[in-house]
């Protein structure tokens, strides 16, 4: 079960959960099966070491879609490949030599009910949606996807909302949006940080910190950064090669919601040095994020 429930495509909704998972070699980290209550789908999640033994699942003889995830190599940053097949088994060998990859999602139905429509349909849907969450660099940003009948298009929706449940419980957060363009959940308060006059705003997330777009940022690092911070100026560059970092009239701004790993590195990239992000955030009555936590 995770969090709130939430709006989907369609007017769905993503409700709570039993979710029953099965660890084949008694390893959280190895093979690993998934399943929802009254869901005809269900998940196989394997690394590339298990890749021989996912291969010769009796699930993969049928119809599915994957999402294979990894390093660029070239960028070092998050890759994935998301792709549909008739017989995943087949596809899935194909694909062994992708080197980036590190660990293969698949997604089918138990009762061998999605048609080639259907899971050209989700492949779609999947690859729209990891572009809108922009966490991932995908391998194939484009798919032919398929226009299905009303009925059909709701149903695979549904199968869709499920996916976005499990692939949280499998590891995977390639669909997960970046928190601060989330409806703010109950008890999550905005809260902002300030330094030479520009401020900055944020929140906590499930996976970390979100810096809110048009939050300000200190244009240049402190000079003892480069001895002591090197990981902290090389993110700061990482984040101007991209453009999440812009130069503003004498200060940098945020040119999009940017999720950090803790709430001290988010402040120590508004900072340009390292703080205690626990005590520079605070709310709109001056507490600090330590405080609020401790409430």
């Amino acid at each position: 079960m995770h969090g709130q429930d939430r709006l989907y495509a369609d007017g769905l909704v993503m409700a709570s959960a039993t979710i029953k998972l099965f660890l084949p070699h008694g390893d959280g980290t190895r093979l690993r099966t998934a399943e929802i209550s009254n869901w005809s789908g269900k998940a196989l999640a394997a690394p590339g070491t298990d890749f021989d033994d996912l291969l010769a699942r009796e699930e993969l003889i049928g119809s599915g879609v994957y999402i294979l995830t990894g390093t660029d190599p070239a960028t070092a940053k998050p890759m994935a490949y998301i792709g549909e097949a008739e017989v995943l088994s087949d596809r899935l060998k194909t694909h062994k030599g992708l080197e980036f990859w590190i660990v293969a999602v698949v997604f089918v139905s138990k009762d061998e009910n999605l048609t080639k429509s259907h899971i050209r349909y989700l492949e779609g849907r999947l690859i729209e949606e990891a572009n809108a969450a922009n966490r991932f660099l995908l391998h194939n940003a484009q798919s032919s996807g398929a226009k299905l009948p009303e009925a059909d298009r709701h149903d695979m929706e549904e199968f869709l909302a499920k996916i976005h449940q499990l692939l949280p419980v499998l590891g995977s957060e390639i669909l997960t949006p970046i928190g601060g363009s989330e409806p703010v959940s109950v008890g999550v308060p905005v809260l902002q940080t300030e330094i030479k006059g520009l401020v900055a705003r944020g929140r906590r997330t499930p996976t970390g910190f979100v810096v809110l777009v048009n939050s300000q940022a200190v244009t240049e690092p402190r000079p003892s950064a480069e001895q002591y911070w090197p990981a902290l100026l090389a993110l700061r560059q990482q984040l101007l090669g991209d453009g999440s970092l812009v130069p503003d009239d004498g200060h940098l701004l945020f040119a999009k919601d940017v999720e950090f790993s803790s709430p001290s590195q988010a402040a120590s990239i508004v900072h340009g040095g390292n703080v205690n992000g626990l005590i520079v955030w605070k709310d709109a009555k001056g507490r600090t994020l330590a405080e609020l936590e401790k409430a």
